[in-house]
């Protein structure tokens, strides 16, 4: 792994309030509109990159949203399949997902 690429962590769940939030969700507005596993924060490039994004019925692709620290836009999917037949508890599901890096979130 390069310098500048960190695996992104993943916490346990914590309260939803606009300081604290969960380390393995995605956000638009102050709600939780996703779910990610596999990421990776890319910051020379100033991307992150996704192997996962599951239930995701509620995120809204092209709008801007919130992961970790960082203000992003999904910018390229490789795999959506509305239903995932092995996992249906996933929801909408996303496959190598690659989104840009705007900026840092108000905290």
């Amino acid at each position: 792994m390069s310098q500048d690429t960190k695996p992104a962590t993943h916490a346990t769940a914590l309260t939803t309030t606009s300081s604290k939030r969960e380390e393995d969700a995605i956000y638009q507005g102050d709600k939780i509109v996703a779910r990610v596993a596999n990421s990776e924060v890319h910051a020379e490039a100033k991307e992150v990159h996704f192997g996962e994004i599951s239930d995701s019925e509620y995120l809204i692709l092209p709008e801007e949203c919130e992961f970790q620290k960082y203000r992003i836009l999904i910018q390229r999917i490789e795999y959506a399949s509305r239903i995932d037949k092995q996992n249906p508890d996933k929801g909408r599901v996303l496959r190598g997902v690659v989104a840009e890096i705007l900026g840092y979130r108000e905290q």
